[in-house]
Formats: structure tokens, C-alpha cells, sequence
């Protein structure tokens, strides 16, 4: 049975991973106009900033300044702010949902609280917002979601997670929750929901009008022992 929903913000609740991608592929090129990032940015994908970073040092072989995660996240709060919009019927969705509703998030507190108003999503959460900066080790670790459920007093096998990426599954279902996979924000590839198919994933959803039944399948019991 599930009787508590948690959300990812980025790429579930709003569409910025795009937006993020495309500062950071815009900031490197403009640095190592030499270089082509085009391969190496889709692999931000669920990545913290700074380990993204420790990979793209390690394969171009380069040193970035001291400063550039600062940078990346100035740039990219900036164009936040101008252009952040939520995914599409989210709102709704949860408003159908009669669960209470948490989010789990790899960023900042800061910047997850700023989304959620921007998109006019907070008072769904209250204080229910949760980042990777209160624990020790970020997702795919499920050291945030494990957090959560405490501070929500709720055992994590009786919540159910939204996550779009491959690294916030696996942390979900680390810490014993179930999981829903949202492939319908503007960063997805082509084909990656068969991706997660060919990962064992089955509940997968491209629309945010597909939750409520979802949900309700798994507050009636018919997940079963099935994470994802």
C-alpha cells in the first residue's frame, strides 16, 4: 500500500533541465571553443553539477577554474528565472491525487524552493522539500530519500517516487520506495523510454494526466512487490 508521494523537482515537477543543459553547454563552449560538448552534455542527465564537471575534466583532459560550479549555477538561476515553467499538467495531477506530497531533490534548497514558486507549485509542498545538501551523498545514493521518509515519519516502502532520471530511480528504489518514471520533459532523448523498459521499468508515464490512476493503483495494492 502507498500512502505518501514523492516528487523530483527537475524534470518532474519543472522543466529546467533543459534549460540547465543548455547554459552549461553554451558556458564550456564559449570557454574551450575548440572542444565539441555536444556528446558529452547529454550525459548531465541526473548528475550534480560538480561531479558532471569531474567528468568533463576527465575526458577532455582540462582544469576548470576553481569557480566554474559557481558560475554554472549563477548563469543557470538566472535564466531560471526568466524562462522556468512547470511540466505540463502537473498541477492538476496533483491536485487529483489525494496524497500527501513531498519533494526530493539533488539541488539546492534554495534553488528547489525558487522553482517551486516560480511555478506556483509550493503550497502543495509546504515544508515537505528535501535536498541532496542536507545528507551526505547525493543521488543516486539513497541517502536523501531515506532522510525524507524520516522526517516525514512514513516507512519508505509505503511511498511512491516521480523521478525522471536513471540516477533518482535507482536511488528510490535503493531506499524501498516504488517508483514511476516521467518521461515527458523537453530534456528526454528519443527512446529512452524503452531504456528503462529494457531496464525492468514498467510504470512509465509520458503525460502528468497519467499519475492520478497510477497513484490510485498503488494506494489499492496492485504494485505489489514491484519497485518500478
Amino acid at each position: 500500500m502507498i500512502d505518501h508521494l514523492i516528487c523530483d523537482c527537475d524534470g518532474v515537477l519543472v522543466d529546467s533541465e533543459v534549460i540547465a543543459d543548455r547554459v552549461m553547454h553554451k558556458t564550456l563552449s564559449e570557454m574551450y571553443p575548440a572542444l565539441s560538448f555536444d556528446t558529452i552534455i547529454k550525459t548531465a542527465f541526473g548528475q550534480k553539477t560538480s561531479r558532471f564537471l569531474e567528468s568533463v575534466e576527465a575526458t577532455f583532459g582540462i582544469t576548470l577554474p576553481a569557480n566554474f560550479v559557481q558560475t554554472i549555477d549563477r548563469k543557470v538561476e538566472a535564466e531560471l528565472a526568466r524562462s522556468l515553467a512547470a511540466i505540463s499538467g502537473v498541477r492538476d495531477a496533483l491536485q487529483r491525487v489525494p496524497l500527501p506530497a513531498a519533494v526530493v531533490s539533488n539541488s539546492r534548497l534554495a534553488r528547489v524552493s525558487a522553482s517551486l514558486q516560480r511555478a506556483g507549485l509550493t503550497e502543495m509542498f509546504a515544508n515537505r522539500v528535501f535536498s541532496a545538501e542536507q545528507v551526505a551523498r547525493p543521488k543516486p545514493f539513497p541517502d536523501v530519500y531515506l532522510f525524507a521518509a524520516q522526517q516525514l515519519g512514513v516507512p519508505p516502502t509505503r511511498c511512491v517516487v516521480i523521478e525522471d532520471s536513471v540516477s533518482g530511480l535507482n536511488a528510490a528504489r535503493a531506499a524501498g520506495m516504488k517508483t514511476i518514471a516521467f518521461v515527458g520533459a523537453s530534456h528526454i532523448p528519443d527512446g529512452y523510454a524503452d531504456v528503462l523498459r529494457h531496464m525492468g521499468i514498467t510504470r512509465i508515464m509520458q503525460h502528468m494526466s497519467e499519475l492520478p490512476a497510477l497513484v490510485e493503483a498503488g494506494m489499492k495494492g496492485t504494485f505489489g512487490d514491484v519497485q518500478s
